[in-house]
């Protein structure tokens, strides 16, 4: 066992499992955190900035920052640990519950006053007994190839990397040791902690924030403490705030809340952007190549983000990622040979487009999953997919107040006309492949919405169009997926024009209102995928590939042009469950299982309600954490279930009540009839009486 490990229950944790993690953040940057109160993944000062912390990609190169009790690393297998989010906020708490104590890490990044501060709070809690603490502060800065320096200052240590121009100030109360390991050194620090203590740990930018919280507060080591208290209090109060927009109330509300604080802390507050994940190189498939950087905002990602958002009443939001678009829109480039689409299909954080992918071959990645990679060649691929998710969103986002000016129309008018003139492109469509160009159908549908948002957008805002130019075009694409999309040997949509290989990207199809769910080719496309992998289908106990790799006839297999395996993709399995729930129109069978798929989906959700991109054959997290395009999959999945669900309660309330005012009527009528009855019986035997007493006074 190297230095770096150690275990709890015998279970070796140099490598925590991808899902045994909770992330912070400040929409600036973040950190991913362990399940026993390890820093082991942080990039800093931005999202897509070089890693200070990295020994999630080599546990013995890579830095991090721990705080723990002593008896955690000494095999002790009395420890157990929890933990859990502040609730309906990013703070998180992680408790070490032994023997004969309690104590717990309560880690955040300040955000006060909207505003995400440059700082990192870890605060150690004494809850109950008395414990021995170690906390180690050792940072690997530019993903372990920067060396750096610690200088003791009066209020702890500062910390500098020349060549990333970093400038840290690392403050707490109590005494740290400095370690020379021969790369710029580590912080150590062992305390007592009892019940009530707190010690408090500040890693922020040395001129950070200086009109907010002068030096002068945090010289004196007992005001360490009410400095601390400001920023916990103010973060609290923001995250509540902010949860407190969500207009979703309907069943799976807390696990719809927890996405939805998610995406937001993958939001980049200068910009708007959205990025797809806050971590790079975690592996698809243990040991093997299949490792991205996903530390970028994707045009796709990100606006199927917005739709997310905007279904869950946080407006903003979409607001922010429009002009983000908006910019984005205004920089494409038309005239330029060397470049196949007129924008990027992705871009970092500050709107650049230029993201060399090289791979870090000093690290040895995660489990030894190699090669680990940095930055992504896919920003040069064609995707022609990007348009319609670009188009859906800003027609989203100006139905529900973000109105689309007209200098932004001048820029979406040309892309979309560039669509048109350009969809027969053929690309390497929505999953990245690396085995070269496809007419995709998935693309293709893509450029069919384009199309008809554009159409819908100018005829919303009376925008000036080519109208007849654009639906003609829009209708020839939708016959052409129609006849080449779709085999009709199987009798189902496929991958690429004349394939035979399932795809569940053609889920999409009743989702963009592309084709209706209860079309019979719809229906067919899906009851295909419903189908078991070994079937040739693409569902293995409720969870869905996006293709399939391995079984079925060689012509029906997809290739994707790298070598290994993967899990399911989590998004493909709120994606089915969104279609199964549009679907049951036609048949009440696919509510059930939509239903069934999702609560099954949710048991995959980590302990803090969590998802990466994919799950593996042991039900284990793979991939990038936690990652975008799952929340936003799962915040559509959810709305629209939730939503024919009560639809379907509602309809059974009104029969019902329909039933019991029908019985009512009928009683009423009866019992009308028999008063009528009674009245008419009573005045027969009146007109008897006095019959009979006219009888009687004649024979008087």
């Amino acid at each position: 066992m190297s230095s770096n490990e150690y275990e709890i229950n015998g279970v070796c944790e140099a490598y925590p499992l991808i899902e045994n993690h909770g992330v912070i953040g400040n929409m600036l940057t973040s950190a991913l955190i362990s399940i026993h109160a390890d820093i082991n993944f942080m990039c800093w000062p931005h999202f897509d900035s070089p890693a200070m912390f990295c020994s999630l990609l080599d546990c013995e190169k890579g830095g991090h920052w721990r705080i723990a009790p002593e008896t955690l690393r000494s095999k002790c297998k009395q420890t157990k640990t929890k933990q859990s989010y502040w609730p309906d906020t990013n703070v998180l708490q992680s408790r070490f519950h032994l023997v004969e104590s309690v104590a717990s890490v309560i880690d955040y990044m300040p955000v006060i006053d909207g505003k995400g501060l440059k700082w990192l709070v870890r605060k150690v809690k004494g809850i109950r007994g008395k414990l021995d603490m170690k906390m180690t502060f050792k940072p690997t800065f530019n993903f372990a190839l920067d060396k750096h320096k610690m200088e003791k200052t009066e209020f702890g240590y500062n910390i500098q990397s020349e060549p990333t121009k970093i400038n840290l100030d690392l403050i707490s109360k109590i005494p740290m040791t400095f370690i020379n390991d021969g790369n710029g050194g580590f912080l150590e620090s062992v305390f007592t902690i009892k019940e009530n203590d707190v010690v408090v740990f500040i890693l922020k930018e040395s001129f950070d924030s200086m009109d907010l919280f002068p030096k002068h507060l945090y010289r004196v080591p007992e005001d360490i403490g009410k400095l601390e208290n400001e920023l916990f209090m103010g973060t609290i109060f923001y995250w509540q705030k902010w949860l407190e927009k969500c207009t979703y109330k309907g069943r799976w509300r807390e696990i719809v809340e927890r996405s939805a604080l998610c995406l937001k802390l993958m939001t980049f507050a200068p910009t708007g952007a959205i990025i797809a994940s806050p971590t790079c190189s975690l592996p698809e498939g243990l040991g093997g190549p299949r490792n991205w950087d996903y530390r970028y905002a994707w045009l796709r990602d990100s606006s199927f983000s917005v739709y997310g958002l905007i279904r869950i009443g946080f407006i903003e939001e979409a607001h922010a990622f429009m002009k983000w678009l908006e910019t984005r829109c205004a920089e494409a480039v038309y005239d330029d040979p060397k470049r196949s689409m007129p924008v990027r299909i992705m871009y970092s954080v500050h709107g650049d487009d230029k993201i060399p992918e090289y791979t870090l071959d000093h690290l040895s990645g995660y489990r030894n999953s190699k090669p680990v990679r940095v930055g992504n060649d896919a920003i040069n691929q064609v995707q022609m997919d990007i348009f319609g998710e670009f188009m859906d969103s800003i027609y989203l986002s100006n139905k529900y107040g973000s109105l689309v000016s007209y200098d932004f129309w001048l820029h979406i008018r040309k892309m979309v006309d560039w669509v048109a003139d350009n969809y027969q492109t053929k690309d390497e469509g929505i999953w990245e492949v690396r085995s070269g160009k496809q007419h995709f159908t998935y693309s293709k549908i893509m450029c069919w919405v384009a199309l008809d948002r554009g159409l819908r957008l100018a005829d919303r805002r009376s925008f000036p169009a080519p109208r007849d130019k654009w639906t003609k075009i829009r209708d020839a694409i939708y016959e052409e997926i129609q006849e080449k999309g779709f085999n009709k040997d199987l009798q189902t949509f496929t991958q690429f024009y004349g394939s035979k290989a399932l795809d569940a990207s053609t889920l999409i199809m009743s989702l963009v209102f592309f084709m209706a769910p209860s079309d019979p080719r719809n229906l067919a496309t899906l009851d295909a995928i419903l189908k078991p992998v070994e079937e040739g289908g693409l569902v293995a106990n409720s969870l869905v590939f996006r293709y399939n790799l391995t079984h079925g006839h060689d012509d029906h297999i997809a290739t994707d042009g790298l070598d290994g395996e993967e899990g399911t993709f989590n998004i493909c399995t709120f994606w089915l469950i969104e279609s199964l729930t549009r679907a049951s129109v036609v048949n009440k069978e696919y509510l059930i299982k939509a239903r069934l798929m999702f609560d099954e989906m949710l048991g995959y959700a980590n302990h803090l309600g969590l998802f990466s991109e994919e799950i593996g054959i042991g039900g284990e997290a793979l991939g990038n954490f936690p990652q975008a395009f799952t929340h936003l999959s799962l915040i559509s999945a959810a709305f629209n279930l939730d939503r024919v669900l009560s639809d379907n309660f509602i309809n059974k309330i009104l029969k019902l009540l329909k039933i019991i005012i029908k019985n009512n009527n009928n009683n009423n009528n009866n019992n009308n009839n028999n008063n009528n009855n009674n009245n008419n019986n009573n005045n027969n035997n009146n007109n008897n009486n006095n019959n009979n007493n006219n009888n009687n006074n004649n024979n008087n």
